[in-house]
């Protein structure tokens, strides 16, 4: 069994401590931020919230007594004092289930509510398979992995589709590149199989999630935009929390038209979608339009890419163009801090990053750019995972987790 933290400390958010708490969320506070290591004995928790050292010790001892915190080791601090217990997550309270879909690979993950990663594996999927089938693979996998660590006790589950999903209703709606998937309700199969609360997301919003938390707060907003089988966007405000919109849409930018675009139709039915002419599925397209070989999937275009195959880099850096300008336009919607490109078509080629950069600067008023950090992403394939090990610890360590289930 491995057991290691997938990054550096991800933050965690907690209920505001300004007004009055009650028992349950006072736990959920304190929980929190030992959890994400911003405070680890009851001294810091009392600087970190404000809250009376008899309310910290009270419920600090509660939460140990019920085994959701433990101690491990003590700390002795600077100059004179006394040496404090140093408080962790207790592993005895459960884990968490994390499951990142895309088209054609899966990965899941097993982890501890003190951010370790206990056991991970990727799996090969076709998510126009349907979601009876996918579902089933990733379910069985987590089950496997479940039987390797020591209190395999699921306490919440955060899944990752590549498509528009409702977040209150935890399902797909309409997603272009998942036949099959609208309406599934997937929140309630999973949560009934793992007898958890379980959160459906989209993929690109919880990459978003995950390098927003691991970056200082100034970093915030951040707008996170995938490239790869199709374009996504994610947005995290200056609040830390991932702006969904009213319906669960927002960020699907994917669909934008933009001025002298391509007629070339899109999975959703348009045509001239930034997603129909930019992404992996529309370069594969071209080259074969143009009397190339088309690439098996996006691993095999990354790989034409790599090599420098002089079709597939033209293309490439024609897409960049339309990217650049679809930034650029966000930026002035958005003005964001920071700009995260992400996906397996960034990391291959240095081109996107640099021409995308070049239109922002060209196009965006001086205003929107002159603090602008505009970067590839930390996380890499990490990054969906880390937003899903926010969420789903948050969603654990909640005042109404907490208040319902003990050990």
């Amino acid at each position: 069994m491995t057991s290691k933290p997938l990054v550096g400390p991800l933050r965690l958010s907690a209920p505001p401590v300004a007004a009055r708490l009650d028992a349950a969320e006072t736990a959920s506070v304190l929980s929190r931020l030992v959890a994400s290591r911003a405070a680890t004995t009851k001294a810091d928790l009392c600087r970190a919230t404000g809250l009376a050292r008899s309310t910290v010790t009270s419920a600090v001892d509660a939460l140990l007594s019920r085994g959701v915190l433990d101690t491990a080791g003590t700390r002795t601090p600077a100059g004179r004092g006394r040496p404090a217990d140093e408080l962790v997550v207790s592993p005895r309270h459960g884990v968490v289930l994390l499951a990142d879909l895309g088209v054609e690979r899966a990965r899941v993950t097993v982890a501890g509510l003190g951010q370790q990663i206990l056991q991970q594996s990727d799996l090969e999927i076709v998510i126009a398979d349907g979601p009876e089938r996918v579902l089933a693979t990733v379910a069985r996998e987590a089950e496997r992995m479940l039987g390797t660590v020591p209190y395999p006790v699921p306490r919440a589950a955060v899944i990752g589709l590549p498509g528009p999903v409702d977040p209150s209703g935890g399902r797909p709606v309409r997603p272009p590149i998942m036949p099959g998937w609208d309406g599934y309700p997937v929140a309630d199969v999973l949560g009934e199989r793992f007898g958890c609360d379980t959160v459906v997301a989209n993929d690109v919003n919880l990459c978003a999630l995950g390098e927003a938390r691991s970056l200082p707060p100034e970093q915030s907003p951040l707008l996170f935009v995938t490239i790869g089988a199709g374009i996504g966007g994610g947005f995290v405000g200056s609040n830390g929390e991932v702006h969904q919109g009213s319906d669960g849409a927002a960020g699907d930018i994917g669909h934008i038209r933009l001025p002298g675009t391509a007629d070339v139709a899109c999975a959703c039915g348009k045509t001239g979608c930034v997603e129909a002419v930019a992404s992996a599925t529309a370069l594969a397209g071209a080259l074969l339009r143009e009397g190339g070989h088309r690439p098996g999937g996006e691993t095999e275009l990354v790989a034409l890419i790599r090599a420098g195959e002089p079709a597939a880099v033209r293309l490439l850096r024609e897409a960049t163009v339309v990217l650049g300008e679809l930034v650029a336009m966000l930026v002035h919607v958005l003005n964001p801090a920071r700009v995260v490109l992400g996906g397996e078509l960034v990391a291959a080629s240095d081109d996107i990053l640099a021409g995308v950069r070049g239109l922002v600067y060209q196009r965006a008023l001086p205003l929107a750019t002159r603090d602008l950090v505009l970067a590839q992403s930390g996380l890499a394939s990490r990054a969906a995972t880390a937003g899903a090990l926010v969420q789903a610890i948050e969603a654990a360590l909640s005042a109404e987790a907490l208040e319902r289930g003990g050990r």
